[in-house]
């Protein structure tokens, strides 16, 4: 009877058919767990070094001595990056190709204009000229702002977008001239511009440019998201609660193999 009982506890002491495995699996899916949150965060302290990186040189940029036409042009097609350069430029505005991007500004719904400016070469230079609320769409209603004869405009470079930035941004409405991203080969075929007249790139004008009032220049938005710090921070944070969970698990783990329960 004595031998029975105490064979009995003896079974009951022993880890139970594949166990071993199990407790083998979890380390190593905890172990490639680990290995990812601790991947994110490093990406996105990476990420954060690059973000502060591009936000100082905007303001670098933007502090520069306007750039000549031409210096942008040359950036442009060596493949430098030219967005939110300081440049001046010189033209007559041809207000009657003004295509009308949909805008928000200060609470206000409406439109950025943006003019082509017809540079002495018979070439084309599409300029923000700014914002104007959405009752004053046609020019009509805003003749003071349109300005007639040579002007020379100063702004900040940007470049153009190769392809819509979301699925999630509707489709340019060209009957209405209603752009809702900033597609320069339509705009400028909607206007009657052919594609080797027209510039490779926008120019956002500044808020000196139209005393009258309308448009309203000097709309570029600077305001780039950084939240990487955040984001590395919860990643790492995760990776922290994973080792703890898992010190927990693999101590319950001895503490049972050692006691027999």
């Amino acid at each position: 009877m004595h031998v029975r009982v105490r064979s009995i506890v003896a079974d009951a002491r022993k880890p139970a058919p594949g166990g071993g495995r199990r407790f083998l699996t979890t380390l190593v899916l905890a172990g490639l767990a680990f290995a990812v949150l601790i991947g994110l965060g490093t990406w996105q302290m990476q990420r954060l070094e690059w973000k502060e990186g591009l936000i100082a040189a905007i303001a670098e940029r933007r502090a520069a001595p306007p750039l000549s036409l031409g210096e942008i042009e040359a950036m442009a097609e060596e493949g430098t990056d030219i967005d939110y350069r300081a440049v001046g430029i010189t033209g007559v505005f041809d207000h009657g190709r003004e295509r009308h991007f949909f805008a928000t500004h200060q609470g206000r719904t409406g439109y950025y204009v943006f003019t082509p400016l017809m540079l002495r070469d018979a070439r084309a230079l599409f300029v923000n000229r700014g914002f104007v609320p959405f009752e004053k769409k046609d020019a009509s209603t805003r003749p003071e702002g349109q300005l007639s004869g040579t002007v020379t405009i100063t702004g900040l470079a940007r470049p153009k977008l190769a392809e819509k930035p979301s699925s999630l941004v509707p489709d340019n409405d060209i009957a209405k001239n209603i752009f809702y991203w900033k597609d320069l080969d339509a705009m400028a075929t909607s206007a009657g511009i052919t594609a080797d007249h027209v510039l490779p790139f926008f120019v956002d004008a500044d808020a000196s440019q139209n005393p009258s009032g309308l448009p309203i220049g000097g709309v570029t938005q600077f305001d780039l998201p950084n939240n990487h710090l955040q984001y590395a921070l919860t990643w790492y944070g995760l990776a922290a609660a994973l080792v703890g969970v898992t010190g927990a698990f693999l101590y319950r783990q001895n503490r049972g193999s050692r006691t027999g329960h």
